[in-house]
């Protein structure tokens, strides 16, 4: 497979990376971004789930022309990307941007990569005894961050996060001045996800975030506390510990670092009406999750997700429009 792929300083300035995805690359610009977030240790997903993920992240970047970001490696909830793009690949010619930004330094068989204007074979096959990892070769783009690190996540961090921000500030909706609506994808996870989710809820204007519940860890709490919680971030005692316990357990934390990590999580609670938590289609009522995703005057833009046939879940942004306009401006974008 075919993909195009950079190597930039960590500190390469947002505008500067759009310009090439635009314009070395001829990308048009998404009418969504999907931020994928999750675990980066390899972790399985019920067969039932895997599915339900894979059609519905795939029917929501093929209806609206998204871009899909994701950490590039082949480990993973990205690993879980590259199957769905495999199989859509061998059903459809359709083909959707995957941009995998990872940091330079752990990418495994950097050799082959080293080159300016030319056509590199590169090896996917992963060495057992690296702690290096090979790039997923199921994305179309790659953006390789350079701190000049070897065999440590980071560099990319602020990166992607800027030129998300970057992407969502371009106008794809002069009429009503409408920007990239930009939504986080959550699956699985690691504590430090929990944090990401608090940082884009945060955000100005808030990133929405949609939780895939069932996929464990991370997701799984954030999914618990969505539950339990009241307005406020505010969860009763007898609850409070056994959030308590099960942070300790999944993380293999000592006490005072779970009270750390449900104090952030209840910060993101806080925030709840951003937060969409995907479980079976039988639990979904799509009107209800239209609902509990509006906030004051702003309304979400959002995009169905097919599943199985049904809605998985709904990716959701702010505009400025009316509840009474959603379903024209919805038709409009």
């Amino acid at each position: 497979m075919f993909c195009q792929y950079v190597r930039v300083s960590y500190d390469t300035k947002p505008d500067l990376l759009l310009h090439l995805m635009t314009k070395e690359w001829q990308l048009e610009l998404p009418k969504l971004l999907i931020s994928v977030h999750g675990g980066l240790q390899n972790f399985e997903l019920q067969p039932k789930l895997k599915q339900v993920f894979g059609k519905g992240l795939i029917k929501a970047a093929m209806t609206t022309g998204a871009w899909i970001f994701t950490g590039g490696v082949n480990t993973g909830v990205i690993r879980h990307v590259g199957d769905a793009l495999k199989d859509h690949a061998s059903k459809s010619r359709g083909k959707i941007c995957t941009i995998g930004i990872a940091p330079w330094g752990i990418v495994e068989n950097q050799e082959d990569l080293v080159g300016k204007d030319v056509v590199r074979p590169y090896q996917t096959m992963s060495n057992p005894l690296s702690k290096l990892t090979v790039l997923n070769s199921l994305h179309s783009h790659f953006i390789l961050a350079d701190n000049g690190t070897t065999g440590k996540y980071g560099a990319e961090v602020k990166l992607r996060r800027q030129l998300e921000k970057h992407i969502s500030l371009q106008k794809i909706n002069t009429r009503i001045g409408q920007g990239v609506p930009v939504v986080a994808l959550i699956v699985e996870g690691g504590p430090n996800v929990i944090s990401i989710v608090l940082e884009y809820l945060r955000d100005t204007p808030p990133v929405p975030v949609v939780v895939c519940d069932g996929s464990g860890r991370a997701s799984d709490i954030l999914a618990f506390g969505h539950k339990y919680s009241e307005e406020g971030g505010i969860i009763n005692e007898s609850l409070r510990d056994q959030l308590l316990v099960t942070i300790q357990k999944t993380f293999t934390y000592s006490r005072t670092q779970a009270q750390h990590l449900f104090i952030i999580l209840m910060e993101c609670m806080k925030k709840k009406e951003l937060v969409s938590v995907c479980i079976t289609v039988k639990h979904l009522n799509r009107q209800n999750i239209f609902e509990n995703i509006q906030k004051g005057q702003l309304m979400t833009f959002a995009v169905y997700c097919e599943v199985t046939a049904e809605l998985f879940c709904c990716c959701s942004h702010f505009s400025r429009i009316s509840k009474d306009n959603f379903s024209s401006e919805l038709r409009v974008a």
